[in-house]
């Protein structure tokens, strides 16, 4: 099954934004930020095991999922791109930069996964495989930040996409490929060498949420000299949601 994406726009006239969604998510997360972002074409896609590419090739790990979407925008004929990617879609979206920097024209990372060993799996875990409807909505909620609540919109479109009968086995190969065991016997998430970003000639900006309860901010020391820091002050983990405007602004900025 091939991936799927929704595009606008026409990449064959210009550079397109590639947008990644991050785990248990879809495409239509960006519904706001691509209202917003401009007249740029966008290719926004389902990551494999996600949505309409639940059964696509790719899924898994961050670096499985890179590798499938690099194969698809060959088959598109896009040679070049901007990408911008959340959580497990930030991870996505440095390893393509990493393995094909001639093709990435900048990088917009998201509270990117793999930018340090600490997550909090449980949360993750309670979210892929909700019980109920009110039992996602609590780990929706708890991946914003403490004041913020998840729309209704937003519960009802992924509890949507669990009750499909392939989405569970899906989530659990995704869930396991970002995961591996911890030194106290727990779980942690695979690790990005940050070093190997200040040999990148792009623009690369990351934005965190202060109030990140599952990826919290990393030390700021961990950030080669390449890459700018934004911070977000007071949102969660869940930026596209809770700061769309804020995405939309450092998106116009860094893909013009």
């Amino acid at each position: 099954m091939a991936l799927h994406a929704a595009i606008t726009g026409y990449p064959s006239e210009a550079p397109p934004l590639v947008l990644l969604h991050g785990f248990g998510g879809g495409g239509y997360v960006w519904d706001a930020v691509a209202a917003s972002v401009g007249a740029r074409p966008l290719i926004i896609y389902d990551l494999p095991g996600h949505g309409r590419s639940i059964k696509a090739e790719g899924i898994g790990g961050a670096g499985r999922m890179a590798k499938a979407i690099a194969a698809d925008l060959d088959r598109r004929g896009v040679s070049s791109f901007h990408a911008c990617g959340h959580s497990l879609g930030g991870a996505v979206a440095a390893i393509l930069a990493l393995r094909q920097p001639d093709r990435v024209r900048s990088l917009v990372l998201l509270s990117p996964g793999g930018f340090g060993p600490s997550i909090n799996h449980a949360v993750l875990s309670r979210y892929a495989f909700p019980r109920t409807r009110e039992d996602l909505r609590a780990a929706l909620q708890e991946m914003m930040a403490e004041t913020a609540e998840p729309s209704d919109r937003l519960v009802d479109r992924i509890h949507a996409d669990r009750r499909n009968a392939d989405a569970g086995d899906a989530l659990r190969q995704v869930f396991d490929g970002m995961m591996r065991p911890s030194a106290d016997g727990g779980l942690e998430q695979g690790t990005l060498d940050l070093r190997e970003f200040a040999g990148l000639d792009l623009p690369i900006h990351v934005l965190w949420g202060t109030g990140d309860r599952i990826l919290p901010v990393p030390d700021v020391g961990a950030f080669p000299g390449s890459m700018t820091l934004h911070l977000a002050e007071g949102a969660g983990h869940m930026l596209v949601d809770e700061s769309p405007q804020i995405v939309v602004d450092l998106l116009r900025k860094v893909c013009g």
